[in-house]
């Protein structure tokens, strides 16, 4: 397929250490000067990163709260105008056709938001139940730019250039109109990182000038432009899923852990009997966490074994002042018992880590697995999620936590205790 550009596409390319093609065929920069920088930075400071690639499907008419309905596994009739809530959205056999959120505007009027690799499949989806329904499907992600603020200065940085709202009182997973300078916004508390954050939708043929107006009133705020690199380890340390690596229809709601986020009082969603005779059948594999002995990340798919199907035998060391000693070695057995989906050092952490699907048998926290990596062993721990920030204290910060720039890693003693997905109901979408 031919490459996909972004309304900033002429930024990344000037400023970018390099683009590469990612989900839905789109151009993404890589990281602007270090990855790693770039990670530290959004959990010590602010960082904008572009997200336009996401799309997003307009939906109104007077049965439009029947089809989100119908479409998600989540609820959306308790939602109030302004609320935002995260869901996945599944087929008939209760496989994943998408991991979305949904804004509600009234009670005609809705908008999901997709991933940036099924974009255009969930928009097929999405019309396609729309038949009948007296709603109308429009794909208006031409129409809008999603430059996205996180960390934990991003309130006080955007208190200081946003018009028309209070963001001292923008609740978590809340979104309302402002305006930036000339630029009309949509801003919602929301983000991918773990960290206090807002998702700006934009106009698209405004996103320019918004973007260099962002970078220059930010420099004394230490924000920074953040690249995928940056994103995949942020969402990483945070167990957040991203459609394609880790997500797909063979996947459902319940292996990937997001069956907190399953309304089955709801009596009609597309799904719902594929995932009952599952939930009364239980799951064969999970979706888990995975600490990592090993300095390089492992490549997706790549196989995990049980420990005690690795073959250990001595081998004599033949060079150093140990010569002629044994070590033990450890081969993979024949039985995999797993893959990795995704893995990057988390760099607030300080460990490699990597998210797998495992035999539900070897999914409990502590229990220790073989990873290959480059066709060596690698012992492997799985471990409990999110890696960081396990209470989610960060996304729930309150104004007066302002500015505070706590080493990450530290400790909150914020009383804040919600899911490993962000959400009041959900968490941020892929």
């Amino acid at each position: 397929m031919p490459e996909r550009r972004t309304p900033l596409y002429d930024f990344h390319f000037r400023a970018a250490r390099n683009v590469v093609k990612g989900g839905g065929d789109f151009m993404f920069p890589s990281a602007y000067t270090s990855s790693v920088e770039e990670h530290l930075n959004v959990r010590r400071n602010v960082g904008m990163q572009d997200l336009s690639t996401m799309g997003e499907v307009d939906i109104k008419g007077p049965g439009a709260e029947r089809l989100v309905r119908r479409l998600l596994v989540n609820e959306v009739q308790d939602m109030e105008p302004g609320q935002l809530r995260y869901s996945t959205m599944c087929n008939e056999d209760g496989g994943i056709v998408d991991d979305v959120t949904v804004y509600k505007f009234g009670d005609e009027h809705f908008m999901v938001v997709t991933g940036s690799g099924p974009r255009l499949k969930s928009y097929r989806w999405i019309s396609s139940q729309a038949t009948g329904s007296s709603a109308y499907v429009t794909d208006v992600t031409a129409a809008i730019a999603l430059p996205v603020i996180q960390g934990p200065r991003s309130r006080r940085f955007l208190k200081t250039v946003v018009e028309d709202v209070d963001l001292d009182v923008l609740r978590f997973f809340r979104f309302a109109p402002c305006r930036i300078g000339d630029v009309e916004v949509l801003i919602s508390r929301s983000g991918y990182t773990g960290e206090l954050g807002y998702e700006l939708y934009t106009p698209a043929d405004q996103a320019a000038v918004l973007w260099e107006h962002l970078l220059d009133k930010g420099r004394e705020f230490d924000l920074r432009p953040y690249g995928v690199e940056a994103m995949q380890s942020l969402r990483i340390e945070k167990s957040l899923p991203l459609y394609g690596p880790d997500i797909s229809e063979d996947d459902t709601p319940f292996h990937v852990g997001l069956s907190r986020w399953i309304r089955m009082r709801k009596c009609d969603f597309i799904g719902r009997e594929a995932l009952l005779r599952l939930q009364e059948k239980g799951l064969e594999r999970r979706w888990i966490g995975l600490t990592l002995e090993s300095e390089v990340p492992a490549t997706a798919g790549a196989k995990i074994y049980s420990i005690g199907d690795v073959a250990t035998f001595r081998e004599p060391i033949e060079t150093g002042p140990e010569a002629g000693e044994y070590e033990d070695s450890v081969m993979p057995g024949e039985r995999q018992i797993g893959r990795v989906t995704s893995s990057t050092m988390g760099h607030s952490v300080r460990k490699m880590l990597a998210m797998a699907y495992v035999d539900t048998g070897h999914s409990w926290p502590g229990a220790n697995l073989i990873v290959e990596i480059n066709g060596r062993p690698i012992p492997a721990k799985v471990s409990p999620t999110p890696f960081f920030d396990p209470e989610n204290a960060r996304i729930r910060s309150e104004p007066a936590e302002d500015g505070h720039r706590p080493e990450p890693g530290t400790p909150s003693n914020s009383r804040a205790n919600v899911p490993a997905r962000q959400s009041s109901n959900g968490g941020a979408g892929s």
